[in-house]
């Protein structure tokens, strides 16, 4: 499924970078001949650079899986590597049940230019979504592969604009390396039953706010966020183990928010760790308050899981369910 970005860029005759046609693939990557398999590609009608990306298109993306989940073994999305962490994510909750591998992957250089990583990444992409084992695919999950590492979808974060190892997983192993061959790390891929079939939930309400804190915030700008109106959620990226400041006003309207029944959930700024809220002082007063402890959870996760909630659940419920685990995206 080719969505876009800087993977399917080629030079045309002027020396513009233009998307190129897709159900080509094969005269592009004549090595995907040698892969003996079947392969289908379906484009979206008009290319989008990730930027772009919103829900409507995660819709899209889990829509085409949706349709076509009983014709094929796996799934590939070429995606830019932008936001491609959000959609990772985003379709780990959409495709509850499963079982079959849903791999993204892109290019730090488009497939037109000599030392582009494209061809290598989708090669490879191809066959994890292809692989099995007594008869089952190794990897029933979404996921991302780049720069000769598969990982988690809900687990990564783009850490790199300017080299190919663009992406982490800082809390949890990588499910694959591919080297000489490909080397599974099977006790850290999720254990699906395959016999379930596939269900998508295709809503989500964007009414939620994210919140950097940093110091010298200022107070008008926290007011401003929180009392936004229609929010529903606010994710708080605090520092280190979930900590904030002791700063009156930033409590006094948490608190409101909370008391207002605005979902507050804390994540930890770092790319590695978690929230551990009440260890030190400068968090324990935001447990009081009654502000959730994110655990884990990315940034990338924890903005497309409250969407997703919000979009399938009565707010109530979302309290509770932002932090357990649906697809390997958090550390209870």
């Amino acid at each position: 499924i080719y969505t876009g970005g800087t993977f399917g860029m080629m030079r045309n005759t002027v020396g513009s970078l233009v998307p190129f046609d897709f159900s080509n693939m094969v005269d592009h990557l004549p090595t995907i001949k040698n892969l003996s398999l079947n392969i289908d590609v379906i484009e979206f009608e008009k290319p989008i650079d990730s930027a772009n990306i919103n829900p409507e298109h995660w819709q899209l993306m889990a829509a085409l899986i949706e349709s076509n989940y009983q014709d094929f073994d796996g799934f590939v999305i070429l995606h830019g590597t932008d936001t491609m962490a959000f959609s990772a994510s985003a379709l780990s909750f959409m495709l509850e049940g499963l079982s079959k591998p849903v791999i993204l992957t892109g290019a730090q250089l488009p497939i037109s230019e000599p030392r582009s990583d494209a061809r290598e990444n989708l090669i490879t992409a191809i066959e994890i979504a292809a692989a099995k084992e007594n008869g089952k695919p190794i990897v029933p999950e979404v996921a991302i592969f780049f720069d000769y590492e598969l990982l988690r979808g809900n687990r990564s974060k783009k850490v790199e604009s300017m080299q190919f190892d663009a992406f982490d997983s800082g809390n949890y192993p990588a499910l694959a390396k591919a080297g000489v061959k490909i080397d599974f790390n099977r006790s850290a891929i999720l254990s699906v039953n395959t016999e379930k079939s596939l269900s998508v939930r295709k809503k989500f309400d964007s009414s939620i706010a994210l919140i950097k804190l940093y110091p010298g915030i200022s107070n008008a700008y926290l007011h401003a966020v929180i009392r936004t109106e229609g929010l529903k959620a606010l994710i708080i990226e605090t520092y280190g183990s979930g900590n904030a400041p002791t700063d009156t006003y930033l409590l006094t309207i948490l608190a409101e928010a909370v008391k207002k029944g605005i979902i507050v959930l804390n994540i930890s700024q770092c790319q590695g760790g978690r929230v551990t809220q009440g260890k030190y002082e400068t968090s324990k007063t935001l447990d009081e308050i009654g502000v959730i402890g994110g655990l884990d959870l990315t940034t990338e996760a924890a903005v497309t899981k409250l969407m997703f909630l919000l979009g399938n659940f009565p707010q109530e419920v979302v309290r509770t369910k932002v932090i357990e685990n649906f697809a390997g995206e958090l550390t209870i």
